[in-house]
C-alpha cells in the first residue's frame, strides 16, 4: 500500500483502538464503526485521503475493521506493526529477543496482519515511557532497526509528553539507522522548539501529531512552534495529525473530530502567516515522500 498523492495524509492516526484495560477508561477503547465511518466519509470531503494506522500489537489493532472502513469510505489507509511502550507490552515480549521481535514485524510487512489482507507499511508506533527509556523499549527499537534494515520500511516513533526524543534517536544511531527515513511522533506536546530543531539538524521527520488536543498544550502554542519553523524554511520536515484515540474525540461525542485539523485548524495557521504551499508540503508531499 502506498500514499495516494491526490490527497492529503493524516500521519498518525488510530481507526480502532482499545487501550480501555490498562487505562481503566472504557472512553479509550475506540471502535464505533458508525461513527468512524461518518467522520471518514465527511474527511474524505475535506480532501484527507490516506491515513497512517498506528495502532500495533496489544493496542486492540483490528485489521478486519479497517478493511471494511477502506471499503465503505475509499480512505486509503496504511497499517503498522510493532509494539507500543512500557505498560502496554504483552507478557511474551519480555521473554522474546530482538531478533524474534524483528521476525514479526517482518512478517507483518511481507506477509501479512492476522490472516488479513493488509500488510503492514509502516514500523511503529513505538515508543519511550515519559522521561525514561525502559530496556524492553529498546529492545522493540533495535527490532525496529533490524526490521527496517531488511525490508526498508520507514519507522514511526512514540515521544512520551515530548520527552527522550533525543534519546530515540541516538539509540537508532548506534544501529546506523538512516535519520531520514524516522518520523518522531507527538513533538507537540510541550514548548520544546529545540528538541525539534535538534531532530531537524539530525535529519529526522518531527510530527505536529495531536493537534486539537488542547487539554495537554494548545494550538495556538503550536501555531508559534511551526511560525518558527517556517521562519527557518524548515517545515519540509513536519507532518500533521490528531492522534484520535478515545470515543470522546469524536464530533458526535462532543470531541473535535478527524476534520478538525483542515476544518479549523488550518484557517487559523493561515490566518498566522503560514502560505497555502506550506500546508501542502506538511499534508501532502513530505507524507507521500516518507511514506512511500
Amino acid at each position: 500500500m502506498s500514499i495516494n498523492l491526490d490527497g492529503y495524509t493524516y500521519c498518525h492516526e488510530h481507526l480502532h483502538i482499545d487501550l480501555s484495560s490498562q487505562k481503566q477508561d472504557d472512553d479509550c477503547l475506540l471502535n464505533s464503526y458508525e461513527l468512524i465511518r461518518d467522520e471518514l466519509l465527511a474527511l474524505k470531503k475535506c480532501g484527507v485521503i490516506n491515513i497512517i494506522e498506528m495502532t500495533n500489537h496489544f493496542m486492540g489493532r483490528n485489521p478486519h475493521f479497517i478493511e471494511s472502513l477502506m471499503l465503505d469510505t475509499g480512505m486509503n489507509v496504511l497499517m503498522s506493526t510493532g509494539y507500543y511502550i512500557e505498560g502496554f507490552f504483552p507478557e511474551k515480549l519480555y521473554r522474546m529477543s530482538a531478533r524474534e521481535i524483528c521476525d514479526e514485524m517482518v512478517h507483518e510487512i511481507t506477509v501479512g496482519i492476522d490472516k488479513s489482507a493488509l500488510k503492514a507499511s509502516v514500523i511503529g508506533e513505538i515508543g519511550s515511557s515519559e522521561n525514561t527509556f525502559t530496556e524492553t523499549e529498546r529492545k522493540v527499537f533495535e527490532a525496529a532497526a533490524m526490521a527496517h534494515y531488511e525490508t526498508g520500511r520507514p519507522i514511526s516513533t512514540h515521544l512520551s509528553m515530548s520527552t527522550m526524543a533525543r534519546e530515540q534517536v541516538k539509540l537508532f544511531k548506534s544501529y546506523s539507522v538512516e535519520m531520514e527515513r524516522i518520523t518522531i511522533g507527538h513533538c507537540d506536546l510541550k514548548n520544546n522548539l529545540d528538541d525539534i530543531l535538534w531532530l531537524i539538524e539530525q535529519g529526522c521527520h518531527v510530527q505536529f501529531d495531536t493537534i486539537g488536543k488542547n487539554s495537554y498544550f494548545p494550538d495556538s502554542s503550536r501555531i508559534n512552534m511551526l511560525k518558527e519553523l517556517a521562519s527557518r524554511n524548515l517545515l519540509d520536515r513536519v507532518m500533521l495529525s490528531m492522534d484520535i484515540t478515545r470515543k470522546s474525540h469524536l464530533k458526535k461525542n462532543g470531541g473535535p473530530g478527524f476534520c478538525y485539523l483542515v476544518e479549523s485548524f488550518i484557517p487559523q495557521l493561515l490566518d498566522s502567516g503560514i502560505s497555502k504551499d506550506q500546508i501542502e508540503q506538511m499534508l501532502r508531499l513530505t507524507p507521500y515522500h516518507f511514506f512511500k
